[in-house]
C-alpha cells in the first residue's frame, strides 16, 4: 500500500492522519502516532471536549474524594509540545468518500482516520433513567459525577434505600461495582451501615463483568456481597425508574432514595451520521488490524470498536471495554497506519486475544482483575481481592496523570 503524500502544517511532504477523540484510545494513539511517524506526518486530534478526564476516578467525584481539578487536565498545551494539532471542535459526521471528517467549524481531510470517540450514554433506552430529566444517576462522565455529587449530599440530609447497577444491554461493569463498594463504605463511615444496598445487573451471575467470569469470580464476589451485607440481583432488567424507586421486569419494586446506574452505550451521533461507519448500533467494525474491513484508511480504538459477546446471555449484557483494552487497541490502529504511511511493519491482534486488566476500588479494599483474553477461554485468569487493590488504583491514578499531562506513555 502506497504512502499518500501531501504537505504537513510546516511545508514538508507528508501524509494527513485525523484521531477523533482524545480519552483513552484517541489520547494514546495520537501519542503513539507521533512515535512512529515522527514529523513525517500532520497529526491532527478533534475532541468536543477541551480537556482529557480520567473516567476510572469519577466513582469518587460524587462523594468529594476527588474534584474535577484532580481529574482532569488540559489537552491543547501537552498537544501543543508534542506538536500534534488540537482542534476543540465537534465531529459532525465523516465523509468516507471524500477522507473527509465534517466538524461544526470546518473541515478536515485525512489520508488516515483513527476513530476513537467513544460511547454514546442511551439513557433513552430505558424510562425514567439518567440525570437529565429521569431519576437515576450517572458517574459516565464528569458533569454527570458533579451531579450525582449534589444527589449524594441531599440523600445524606434524608437517607433510604440504595440501587447501584448496570442496566440491560450495558458493558460498563467494573463502574457499577466499584460505586457500590464505595457506597457501602462510605455510608458505614456516616453511620448508616443499615441502610439497606440492592445491585441490579443484566450479567448472569455476580462476577460475570460481561467476561464470563474471572477465574473464581462468581464465588468470590458473592461472598463479599454477603459478607457486607449487599442484595445482588442477576439476569435484572430495569423496566423505568421513578421518583424513588425503580422496577424491574420481574415486576419487583425497589425502593430508592438514591440509585445510580450504568446505560447501555450506542455509538456517537458523528458515527450514526456517516453512512458505512458503523453497525446498526453506530459501533465501528474493525479487522484484526483495527481497520475498518471496508475502508481502508479508517481505524479504530476504544469504547467505539464493535465486539459481540462471547455467548449470549438471558439479559442482554455487553463486553466491558476498558482503559486498558482501548489503549492496547489504539496502540495497534497507530502502528497500522504508521506502516499504511511506510514506517514500520503492520501487526494483527485479534480481538479474541485481547487482554484485559482492571482495578476495581472499593474505598479501603478493592478488587483486581487480570485475564489475557476478553474473548474465549484465558489461560490465565486471575482475581485478588484486599486493601493492595485500593493503593494500586490510587498509585496508577497518579502515575497515569503525571504522565499524559506530558505526553508520555509510561502507564
Amino acid at each position: 500500500m502506497a504512502p499518500a503524500t501531501h504537505r504537513t502544517a510546516a511545508g514538508s511532504p507528508g501524509p494527513r492522519v485525523v484521531v477523533l477523540g482524545s480519552s483513552f484510545g484517541g489520547l494514546t494513539g495520537a501519542l503513539e502516532l507521533r512515535e512512529h511517524l515522527g514529523d513525517r506526518a500532520e497529526i491532527t486530534v478533534i475532541d468536543r471536549r477541551d480537556h482529557f478526564t480520567f473516567i476510572p476516578s469519577l466513582i469518587w467525584v460524587p462523594f468529594g474524594i476527588r474534584s474535577a481539578e484532580d481529574v482532569t487536565f488540559p489537552l491543547a498545551p501537552m498537544y501543543e509540545r508534542k506538536g500534534i494539532r488540537f482542534v476543540h471542535d465537534r465531529v459532525e459526521r465523516v465523509d468516507l468518500e471524500a477522507q473527509t471528517v465534517v466538524a461544526a467549524n470546518g473541515e478536515h481531510p485525512y489520508d488516515r482516520l483513527l476513530v476513537a470517540t467513544g460511547p454514546k450514554l442511551d439513557f433513552a433506552a430505558i424510562p425514567g433513567i439518567g440525570p437529565e430529566g429521569g431519576h437515576t444517576q450517572s458517574v459516565c462522565n464528569l458533569e454527570h459525577a458533579l451531579v450525582a455529587g449534589e444527589a449524594w449530599q441531599r440523600f445524606l440530609e434524608d437517607p433510604g434505600p440504595v440501587v447501584v447497577g448496570t442496566a440491560q444491554g450495558g458493558s460498563c461493569f467494573g463502574a457499577s461495582y466499584e460505586f457500590l463498594l464505595n457506597v457501602k463504605h462510605l455510608l458505614g463511615k456516616a453511620g448508616l451501615g443499615d441502610v439497606p444496598v440492592t445491585f441490579v445487573t443484566s450479567e448472569p451471575f455476580l462476577g460475570h463483568f460481561g467476561l464470563g467470569g474471572v477465574g473464581d469470580s462468581e464465588e468470590r464476589v458473592q461472598k463479599l456481597f454477603d459478607r457486607l451485607g449487599i442484595r445482588g440481583v442477576a439476569n435484572a432488567s430495569i423496566r423505568e425508574a421513578r421518583a424513588g424507586e425503580i422496577e424491574l421486569a420481574s415486576g419487583e419494586v425497589l425502593p430508592a432514595a438514591y440509585s445510580m446506574i450504568v446505560p447501555p452505550f450506542r455509538g456517537v451521533d458523528a458515527i450514526t451520521s456517516s453512512e458505512g461507519l458503523g453497525n446498526a448500533k453506530g459501533f465501528v467494525p474493525i479487522t484484526s488490524q483495527y481497520r475498518h474491513p471496508e475502508h481502508e484508511a479508517v481505524f479504530a480504538a476504544g469504547v467505539d470498536v464493535a465486539i459481540a459477546p462471547r455467548s449470549e446471555t438471558l439479559v442482554p449484557t455487553g463486553v466491558p471495554k476498558t482503559g486498558y483494552m482501548s489503549e492496547r487497541m489504539a496502540k495497534v490502529a497507530a502502528r497500522n497506519i504508521a506502516a499504511d504511511l511506510g514506517h514500520g511493519s503492520h501487526v494483527d491482534e485479534p480481538l479474541d486475544e485481547l487482554g484485559a486488566i482492571c482495578i476495581l476500588d472499593g474505598g479501603n479494599a478493592g478488587i483486581i482483575l487480570k485475564t489475557d483474553r476478553v474473548l474465549g477461554d484465558a489461560e490465565h485468569a486471575h482475581l485478588i481481592q484486599g486493601p493492595h487493590a485500593h493503593w494500586a488504583k490510587l498509585a496508577f491514578e497518579r502515575l497515569f496523570l503525571a504522565s499524559r499531562r506530558r505526553g508520555k506513555l509510561v502507564a
